[in-house]
């Protein structure tokens, strides 16, 4: 498992594995703004790579953009579908490339993302973290419910409520959480109940102003725009992905998100967090 931290690692690591993809590659789009992926996605059409792009059907203020993207991607090789609307937004970030390794994001495809916040992304080769992606993509694209078959994936709205429920109350001494939307009444009330049981909440990010007085420790982000959802739980496992812990994007929005507890990565994330909230 590795660890994607923007801005500082900025587009290399997608930039390099679209480039090296040899037979197949995935892309799930929300929001995209940045013509060296676009031309790198072209570039694997031409040397015979099975590009596939899902794209949302609308985002806030940039569907014109989508649709320009769907026409200049069709024009160069690559095969389209649309998100079906059947959900507020479709907000997953998501690539996987021949199969064998798959990123799942908590930032979009734009310079305001990647160069300017502070975001975070996993890269997996588990087998069957990868296979549950694919299918999930897979259902995606021909608009079908789909099942999750990795517990490791945190999936709106099919499992992201009990995922997450689940990893908060495995918590014992630290919950160390990036969040510029947290408003659940259900999950700060499982919060709670974990503060009240000795564990240390801290949030970069923002609360609801309804629940100021719950005796977490809140701050905001200095310095960089936040634009990730992560969870550091006792320093051993890691939650990143698309999903503010709020009704609306747990219940009622396609997000995908990804729990790892690879020492590694975890330690980065929460190395991560901590220089951000002493700055």
């Amino acid at each position: 498992m590795q660890v994607i931290v923007e801005p500082d690692d900025g587009i290399a690591p997608l930039f390099k594995a679209i480039k090296r993809a040899k037979k197949s590659l995935d892309i799930v789009i929300f929001r995209f703004d940045l013509p060296e992926i676009e031309d790198a996605l072209a570039a694997a059409v031409e040397r015979g790579v099975a590009v596939r792009a899902l794209i949302a059907h609308t985002n806030r203020g940039g569907e014109k953009k989508l649709r320009k993207l769907e026409s200049r991607l069709l024009k160069c090789g690559a095969t389209l579908s649309r998100t079906a609307d059947d959900m507020v937004r479709y907000h997953g970030k998501v690539i996987i490339v021949d199969n064998k390794k798959a990123f799942v994001l908590g930032f979009n495809f734009t310079n305001l993302d990647i160069k300017k916040s502070r975001s975070l992304g996993l890269i997996t080769v588990n087998p069957k973290i990868v296979s549950a992606l694919s299918k999930l993509i897979d259902a995606d694209h021909n608009r079908v419910p789909p099942i999750i078959t990795s517990e490791r994936l945190v999936v709106s709205p099919e499992n992201a409520r009990a995922q997450l429920s689940k990893f908060i109350k495995g918590a014992r001494r630290e919950l160390l959480i990036y969040d510029s939307g947290l408003s659940d009444d259900r999950i700060i009330g499982i919060l709670m109940r974990r503060a009240a049981a000795g564990v240390k909440v801290k949030i970069l990010g923002s609360l609801e102003q309804k629940w100021k007085d719950t005796g977490f420790k809140v701050k905001s982000l200095r310095g960089l725009r936040l634009h990730v959802r992560a969870i550091v739980r006792d320093r051993k496992a890691a939650f990143v992905g698309s999903q503010s812990m709020r009704k609306l994007e747990l219940d009622k929005r396609r997000e995908v998100g990804m729990i790892t507890k690879d020492r590694r990565a975890v330690s980065k994330i929460a190395q991560v967090f901590e220089a951000d909230w002493k700055a």
